[in-house]
């Protein structure tokens, strides 16, 4: 008898913080928590820079994909392996989101559970944010959906988020060069019917973010942990 292939981990020893480590334990208690997620091929300190923009009062903590993207790419790190482009395999998003989740499950277990948690990716890390709300619902308050997509099939909590519709934004430029007419097609289908959508365009930003997005964030997650914070426990 064999032994299963190992899942590879979030590398706890590297993920970044918005806040030194010696009040990681303190801020958690108090503090909503953004989950900060890479694109392809990039890595943990990438987006860090974003989290000053997020609102006042959350902690961010950025992590890195735990695959090694493969050549031509150095030093850079994948979610999952691309596949057919625009549309990977579910099985691989939900190793990552498990990934993900048994991270966050060791940081409970350190420092309580965070009054909220939230997901925010780009591309990759976008089509995360999302499959972790699709893999646990009743985890996270909300997702930012950043140039990322929804992937085909069935994921654990996709009833729940239709009966429930999360609160979801998504922004994108229609003139993204990466991610696929279908894949945008498949997202467009599927959030409405699953989420509370916030989905905004902004023309000229290709397969990146701005300034307007990030405040756009910003601005969709102080509501939505207002509205966690105000909603009666379960």
């Amino acid at each position: 008898m064999t032994d299963s292939p190992r899942r590879a981990a979030v590398n706890d020893a590297v993920v970044v913080w918005s806040v030194p480590a010696d009040e990681v334990a303190a801020r958690l208690a108090t503090s909503p928590l953004v989950i900060i997620m890479h694109g392809y091929g990039s890595h943990e300190n990438d987006l860090i820079s974003l989290a000053p923009l997020l609102p006042e009062g959350t902690i961010a903590a950025s992590l890195r994909a735990p695959l090694l993207a493969p050549h031509p790419v150095v030093n850079g790190f994948a979610w999952f392996t691309i596949g057919q482009p625009g549309n990977p395999r579910i099985s691989a998003l939900d190793d990552a989101a498990a990934s993900v989740l048994e991270w966050l499950d060791r940081i409970e277990a350190l420092h309580g559970t965070p009054p909220s948690i939230a997901t925010l990716g780009f591309s990759q890390g976008g089509a995360m944010a999302i499959h972790l709300l699709r893999t646990a619902p009743e985890r996270f308050a909300a997702a930012v959906n950043l140039s990322g997509f929804v992937v085909s099939g069935q994921a654990h909590g996709d009833r729940t988020m239709a009966e429930t519709r999360p609160p979801v934004f998504w922004g994108r430029d229609v003139a993204d060069p990466i991610i696929t007419d279908a894949a945008i097609a498949r997202t467009e289908e599927w959030l409405p019917s699953h989420s509370t959508l916030t989905a905004n365009l902004y023309p000229g930003i290709q397969h990146g973010v701005s300034q307007q997005e990030i405040s756009d964030a910003s601005e969709f997650l102080g509501a939505a942990f207002a509205g966690a914070a105000s909603s009666p426990a379960v």
